[in-house]
């Protein structure tokens, strides 16, 4: 019997394969040798490649995202107004044979032509540049993370164990003494003296552990990290200006998100690292039309923040299913079956910014006391599988409830509710509180005030 060859449906008779590289692009308009060109990298090389593309009365481009070497030539084509995909490079790799820049774009090419090619996903022009400045905003606080253990390790090359008696070097009593020692005092009592109250060592510990070995060289170099820091913190605070403009810009462009309100919640904690002039609770509900996303336990500001500049509202909108939205983020199952049995149900590796800190609001979730819907599933998990599957887990359920928040309009409901736990809490003051007084022998009246309810 003759062999009947298999034929492929043309999806894009009128496309383009582009090999995407650091110094020239290489541009496939067929499969023949005549049908490819390569352009320059420089702007009007660019123009050029465009011209070329209409000439041969392409209308989509297909094109592998290598590095940071696509975005201004996607800019260019998109302004163009061609159709581009813009691919993961692992789904390219199959070409036969030696490699060569020409077979690469004509395989890219063959591929976009027979419709092979899925487009990865792209935010809008907006939440991309509110990304930029976040992203940014992350690179300079690892920076001062790395810094802060430079000026630790070089106190404690001086002798002087701030970070025994302090927990954070970096704090309102660290960074007070810290200023103060490299000004040039010495005396241990004074610099116990600038202990914050909020401070649970004495000023008698704090300064049994600053008596320093009187090194020059060290305390230079603690003087230069010093300022480094001070230099970093200028530079985050100047990313947080212009992370609150392009917020103020998104929402204030869109009358539907600019009339939502919600009051302030004075229980979620205010990390350090967290935007200080930025009310972020409200930015975050006005950003996705009347979604409150803080009122999910263990979402803190800057996972918030990290969802609205990775994805933000339109771009989580992209996603068709819950399942879709966790499966880009790596936190699904990536179930291998071959001859009917299960080779792997491993969640794949890669990992972007959203995902840690969707992992890390999970982690911050098997760390609470109080019994929540989410805290309960994350000790089924532990129990059963260890804490970093029930992280994973954690971690996917949390995507899942975002996107049914934000496209279905699904509120999320907690039984107990922070309020609950806010007057626990409250509660658990004032007990304290009614200790003390008992412990010194006062009375309500003594402090000029009613009685305490228990």
């Amino acid at each position: 019997m003759e062999k009947e060859p298999i034929i492929m449906d043309v999806v894009n008779p009128q496309a383009a394969g582009i090999d995407v590289g650091s110094r020239s692009h290489w541009v496939a308009v067929g499969q023949s040798e005549r049908d490819v060109r390569e352009f320059g990298v420089f702007n009007q090389d660019l123009f050029a490649m465009a011209a070329w593309l209409e000439e041969k009365n392409i209308r989509t481009v297909a094109l592998e995202s290598t590095g940071t070497y696509w975005q201004n030539l996607y800019a260019v084509l998109m302004a163009r107004g061609f159709h581009l995909v813009l691919c993961n490079g692992k789904f390219t790799k199959n070409i036969k044979g030696k490699k060569t820049d020409i077979k690469d774009c004509q395989w890219i090419q063959k591929l976009h032509t027979l419709g092979l090619l899925t487009s990865s996903f792209l935010p809008d022009g907006k939440t991309e540049e509110l990304r930029t400045y976040c992203r940014q905003r992350g690179n300079l606080l690892r920076s001062a993370a790395s810094t802060s253990k430079k000026m630790q390790k070089n106190l404690r090359l001086l002798n002087l164990r701030l970070d025994v008696v302090v927990k954070d070097i970096c704090g309102l009593t660290g960074l007070l003494i810290i200023r103060s020692i490299c000004s040039g005092e010495t005396d241990p009592k004074k610099l116990a003296s600038l202990r914050h109250g909020n401070c649970r060592k004495s000023s008698e510990e704090i300064a049994r552990a600053l008596e320093s070995n009187g090194r020059k060289d060290y305390l230079f170099a603690l003087k230069q990290e010093l300022d480094t820091y001070d230099h970093l913190q200028g530079k985050i605070e100047a990313c947080d200006r212009e992370i609150e403009k392009v917020l103020d810009e998104i929402i204030n462009s869109d009358d539907n998100k600019r009339q939502h309100h919600i009051d302030a919640k004075p229980y979620k904690r205010l990390n350090k690292n967290t935007p200080k002039d930025i009310d972020l609770n409200l930015k975050a509900y006005q950003m996705f039309e009347g979604t409150d996303l803080m009122a999910i336990e263990g979402m803190s500001y800057s996972t918030v923040l990290a969802l609205m500049s990775e994805v933000g509202m339109e771009g989580i909108k992209k996603f068709s299913t819950a399942k879709h939205f966790a499966s880009w983020l790596r936190l699904a199952p990536n179930n291998k079956v071959s001859g009917g049995k299960v080779l792997s149900s491993k969640v794949p590796k890669g990992s972007n910014r959203l995902k840690i800190a969707l992992r890390n609001a999970a982690n911050a979730i098997g760390n609470l006391k109080d019994s929540t819907p989410l805290r309960d599933f994350f000790h089924r998990i532990n129990f059963r599988k260890g804490r970093v599957s029930a992280v994973s887990a954690t971690a996917r359920k949390l995507a899942v409830i975002i996107w049914n928040m934000v496209v279905k309009g699904v509120p999320y409901t907690n039984p107990e509710g922070y309020l609950f736990l806010d007057q626990k809490r409250k509660m658990g003051l004032v007990k304290r509180i009614k200790k003390q007084i008992d412990k010194f022998g006062l009375t309500n009246e003594d402090l000029g005030m009613e009685t305490v309810p228990i």
